[in-house]
């Protein structure tokens, strides 16, 4: 078989030899070891975080499974051999239900508090986007993300010492509301902005006022976002403890985060019945995160969508 050699004019002048007859060669082919590694490190990485995650966990449950007498002579990641829920008979035969309480009621007063003013706040500085009190505003509030808790404890105990607050729930609620505002006008901030303006103009024309155009619309389009933070300011009141313990002293104004070292020196050395106090203590949350999970999502993707 012959083959064939003709040179073709190319646009820049020069000659391409073209072979006739002859195979051209084939794509070269990726080598498939990167990506191989990558999947390793990555699916690696998974697991290690799983077991981070997990093993702690499933250690807590397994615990508040045991006896005292289990829990020394087993080993801590075995199955307990006798399980007994008499730990948590334990702890809820105690004051478990008054603490249970106590963290419900701040929790959901502090939660209140914190979307209502923040859902007004971020609607005027949206409303008045580009005007300098507006600005100031802003920067005031995301001025309070710097400003560390524990660098301020001391003003604040004098402050609620002097509006005799000490020992109550308020004193808990009030300085946490505060220090979850900043985080809360953000991500509503964020929200709004991405309301067209059409709409607020449309309710202008129809004779709405500033009110009205909070409660009719920016709140129910809000509701994504509104759930968001309501989610997350939860469980940082929830889990607080500095406040508690500063701000409080009696046994029943404590809150489910102190009152598990209440439990620790009630007990002694019986753990099982602490990490019994544990997992009851986390259990609302987590219901609550499981129920508003969808809420929880949407809001955290369209807040930050452009």
């Amino acid at each position: 078989m012959s083959t064939t050699v003709t040179r073709t004019p190319t646009p820049a002048g020069q000659a391409r030899v073209r072979t006739r007859g002859a195979t051209p060669p084939g794509p070269v082919r990726p080598n498939p070891l990167p990506g191989l590694l990558r999947r390793a490190l990555t699916g690696g990485a998974t697991l290690l975080w799983a077991a981070i995650v997990v093993v702690p966990v499933y250690w807590l449950v397994v615990t508040s499974l045991r006896g005292r007498a289990d829990f020394t002579a087993d080993s801590p990641l075995a199955l307990p051999g006798h399980p007994t829920l008499g730990n948590y008979r334990t702890v809820l035969a105690s004051d478990f239900t008054a603490y249970l309480l106590n963290s419900v009621i701040v929790t959901a007063a502090t939660v209140a508090l914190t979307v209502t003013v923040a859902l007004m706040a971020a609607f005027a500085i949206v409303r008045g986007a580009g005007s300098r009190l507006s600005r100031l505003s802003f920067r005031l509030y995301l001025l309070g993300l710097a400003i560390p808790l524990q660098a301020v404890i001391i003003p604040v105990y004098l402050l609620i010492i002097r509006m005799r607050l000490y020992d109550s729930l308020l004193a808990i609620v009030l300085p946490s509301a505060a220090f979850a505002l900043p985080i809360t006008v953000m991500i509503l901030v964020s929200f709004l902005r991405d309301v067209p303006r059409s709409l607020f103009e449309a309710m202008v024309v129809d004779g709405a006022g500033d009110w009205r155009m909070l409660f009719s619309l920016a709140a129910p389009l809000a509701r994504p976002a509104l759930m968001t933070v309501a989610v997350y300011d939860g469980l940082q009141v929830w889990n607080g403890f500095l406040f508690p313990l500063i701000l409080t002293q009696s046994g029943d104004k404590a809150v489910l985060p102190l009152a598990l070292t209440l439990y620790r020196g009630q007990f002694g050395i019986d753990v099982p019945a602490t990490m019994a106090a544990v997992v009851l203590s986390t259990l609302p949350m987590l219901a609550l995160f499981i129920l508003a999970r969808r809420q929880l999502v949407a809001g955290l993707t369209a807040g930050f969508s452009k």
